[in-house]
């Protein structure tokens, strides 16, 4: 059976299907990297339905959800909100993608390429300057697509889970 991928808007009742994402994919990707129990209290706070709630119903927040056909079952996301990055030049200009994140088992499809391209879209929509995102310093795959997405490392910030600090970078495209 062929699987066909959907790409969605997020609409109220999806906090749900958004924090179960959100807790596998962190979950999938900092195992063995991470402490067991610190993944687990952050996504208890970080992941919550009750965040994605309070984004779904925030008029700067857009999300998107990916869905595999058939059966509707969540498999990745991308959310988009104005920017809150440690940048010198911030602006009320920049937007910034907050999260995309997939299961690994649909990376390298083209699924990751197609939610920044909604990503871009919606930027330039909003009169965008600049599309920004931080991405964990040692994510080699990620950081290697982004830049073949067209974005560049801007500056680093620090990501504190289980009271450990942790480099990521900030990159971003000029729109």
């Amino acid at each position: 059976m062929t699987t066909h991928i959907q790409i969605r808007t997020c609409l109220p009742g999806d906090e749900d299907a958004l924090s179960l994402i959100g807790q596998a994919t962190f979950l999938e990707t900092f195992a063995g990297v991470l402490a067991g129990r610190d993944i687990v209290a952050h996504c208890a706070n970080a992941h919550s339905a009750v965040l994605y709630r309070d984004w779904l119903n925030h008029a700067d927040y857009r999300l998107w959800l990916a869905e595999a056909h058939p059966g509707q079952a969540p498999v990745g996301f991308m959310a988009l909100a104005p920017a809150q990055l440690p940048l010198p030049d911030i602006s009320t200009q920049d937007v910034e993608i907050k999260r995309i994140y997939l299961l690994s088992r649909f990376h390298g499809g083209g699924l990751g390429k197609r939610l920044v391209l909604e990503a871009i879209d919606e930027a330039r929509q909003r009169d965008a300057k600049r599309l920004l995102l931080g991405v964990y310093a040692r994510n080699d795959a990620a950081i290697g697509f982004y830049e073949r997405m067209g974005f560049q490392k801007l500056g680093t910030r620090r990501f504190n889970v289980g009271g450990h600090d942790y480099d990521d970078h900030i990159m971003g495209m000029v729109l």
